[in-house]
């Protein structure tokens, strides 16, 4: 026999529905415009996915060819606030060195390494196509 417990969404602090949404959507911008503005490499890689956009139309064999290269850049944005995130909250807990605190900055900053290598293996795989159809190589 299971119990069931009625829960209430009136207690959550971002709110139910439609509300919530909106909130999370404001939430992300705030947080995309603080990484854009204090983040260096999250700009460089802003501008990387503004320069592949057209290159990825020329470049993409089909739909889910362009989907593929435009998402592995999407990815290193992705992974780039988490790592972001990371280092701001260890430097809020503590700006003193700790080795706790080191590996987890190297291992999020691997993290970003890692998906710049994947995204690469995409772009070289598809410009590699690209030149085969062209009867190049």
């Amino acid at each position: 026999m299971s119990i069931k417990i009625k829960t209430t969404d009136t207690n959550k602090p971002n709110g139910t529905g439609l509300a919530r949404i909106i909130k999370a959507t404001h939430c992300s911008a705030k947080g995309m415009k603080a990484a854009y503005k204090e983040e260096s490499a999250f700009r460089q890689e802003t501008w990387l996915l503004v320069a592949s956009l057209p290159l990825s139309i020329i470049l993409a064999q089909s739909i889910a060819q362009w989907a593929l290269l435009v998402g592995s850049v999407l990815l290193i944005l992705v992974i780039e606030l988490i790592n972001s995130a990371i280092e701001a909250l260890t430097d809020r807990v503590s700006t003193e060195h700790h080795l706790l605190s080191g590996r987890a900055k190297d291992m999020a900053s691997a993290a970003v390494t890692l998906t710049l290598l994947i995204s690469s293996l995409i772009w070289i795989a598809a410009a590699v196509e690209w030149f085969n159809t062209l009867g190049v190589g």
